[in-house]
């Protein structure tokens, strides 16, 4: 039901806020940076930057891939971003973005988005990136890494992210850029045979100063060229933080030792071992030739510096109005972000009472057609259980037919059998009766003989005893 709303909400912000400039962070299981490894010479990313809070960006918009940055949540800054140059555009909008994922990876947005549009539904964000507030009365810019002069209007629109920023004072935000655009313009770009095999890499090296205790200031900005054509060569240049009018070349090896240890920029050296000498030293020329003009320029703005005490002295009484003005500006900013805030907060609550009403709705819809689903497939049952027990109740009535038919006929037909079957046993009991008669009378005859005989057997035995008894013995001859 959550996942629901929060897609439907989700929808809603894209349609109210169109244009969103959309980013991708790259985990750890996939290979480099994804779509954004066009932007690498062979498609191979830089090597050495294996810290666990180092994050691979592909920076997207308009759902197109448009440079790639590896950024430090540490430290809060990009370490670098990778780019080509396109076309520089004629127009610069500033509209500031921020990376949802870096500080929500569970969060559903999966695009860059403005910071506004977000506040209240990212949970901790600002735990991982630089956000609007970290520069606000800082003294700092957020300069970028990736010029947005160098690039076209679409790529223009997806270099003002905040994971493309980095704390730079405005006069060396001001020369970074003037210095980059210049060199990229008048001495790289020239002398590359093929202007879409020129990779660049814009990086800064993080200092241990921090702006409100979180954003590191870089100690150093660095730029990395590599033209990957049939006369390849590389280039680096490096500015320090603590002198603007800085811009010092060297080889792509050089500029890798003042980085971390094991890091490797381009596959390959990009040339670097093979590259022409004459190709080489054109570049580095026409750099000079940039940086001598720039010295030029700066040594007639200080002169004309040292002639406007005056507007010095009207700038430093200026100054506690115009710190108030960027209070009020920074006050009024916040006004409009809670007032954005509570209209947020309104059409959540509107839209999750809707989204309740529908999500009831729809689920008492869902049950009455499971209940009449229910009694549709309930119907064919039923008739035929009714039909079964018809049937069976039949049965039963025929079996209770027969039986009482059975039973009724049981009496007639045992009676007739019996009456017909007593001639039979009665006659044929005659001979077995006679013949059981005269048994009986021959053996009351026999009984009679053998008790007279006995009887007179007895008398017989009685007198010659008492003869023997009583009478006197003679002799033999009487």
């Amino acid at each position: 039901e959550w996942t629901m709303k929060t897609s439907i909400v989700f929808l809603l912000c894209i349609s109210v806020f169109p244009g969103f400039s959309q980013g991708r962070v790259v985990g750890d299981d996939e290979t480099g940076f994804a779509e954004c490894n066009m932007f690498f010479p062979g498609q191979v990313p830089p090597e050495g930057f294996t810290e666990p809070f180092h994050v691979k960006i592909c920076q997207q918009y308009n759902k197109e891939p448009r440079f790639a940055t590896l950024y430090s949540t540490k430290d809060k800054i990009p370490l670098y971003s990778a780019f080509k140059y396109t076309k520089a555009a004629q127009n610069e909008e500033e509209n500031w973005l921020v990376e949802p994922q870096i500080d929500d990876p569970e969060n559903d947005l999966r695009e860059m988005v403005h910071e506004a549009n977000i506040v209240g539904t990212v949970a901790n964000l600002g735990a991982n990136q630089a956000l609007t507030s970290d520069y606000v009365g800082s003294g700092y810019e957020r300069g970028l890494l990736n010029p947005s002069l160098l690039n076209e209007e679409d790529f223009q629109m997806a270099t003002y992210t905040l994971t493309n920023a980095v704390p730079l004072s405005p006069s060396l935000s001001k020369s970074w850029h003037r210095d980059i655009g210049r060199v990229v313009e008048q001495a790289l770009v020239p002398h590359c045979s093929r202007k879409d095999h020129l990779y660049l890499l814009a990086g800064a090296i993080p200092s241990s100063v921090r702006v409100k205790g979180k954003v590191s200031v870089p100690e150093t900005l660095w730029l990395a060229a590599c033209c990957d054509a049939p006369e390849g060569w590389s280039l680096g240049l490096v500015k320090k933080m603590n002198d603007e009018n800085s811009l010092v070349d060297l080889a792509v090896g050089e500029l890798e030792k003042q980085l971390l240890a094991g890091v490797h920029l381009f596959k390959g050296n990009c040339g670097e071992d093979n590259q022409s000498q004459g190709k080489t030293e054109a570049i580095l020329q026409a750099v000079s030739q940039i940086r001598s003009g720039e010295q030029v320029g700066i040594s007639d703005n200080q002169e004309a510096k040292d002639s406007g005490f005056v507007r010095k002295v009207a700038g430093i009484i200026a100054t506690p109005f115009i710190k108030i003005l960027e209070l009020i500006i920074y006050v009024f900013v916040e006004l409009v972000k809670f007032v954005f805030y509570f209209l947020w907060l309104v059409i959540k609550r509107v839209g999750g009472t809707v989204l309740d009403g529908v999500y009831s709705l729809w689920n008492g819809v869902v049950s009455y057609l499971k209940a009449i689903s229910m009694v549709l497939i309930s119907i064919p049952y039923d008739v035929g259980r009714v039909i079964v027990n018809i049937f069976l109740g039949f049965l039963q009535i025929v079996q209770d037919v027969v039986s009482l038919t059975y039973s009724i006929l049981r009496i007639p037909v045992g009676f007739v059998l019996h009456l017909a079957a007593f001639p039979y046993h009665s006659i044929c009991a005659i001979p077995s009766v006679l013949r059981d008669m005269a048994t009986g009378i021959g053996g009351t005859f026999s009984l009679v003989i053998d008790a007279t005989a006995a009887l007179l057997h007895g008398f017989y035995y009685l007198a010659g005893h008492i003869v023997k008894r009583f009478v006197p013995k003679g002799s033999s001859d009487d």
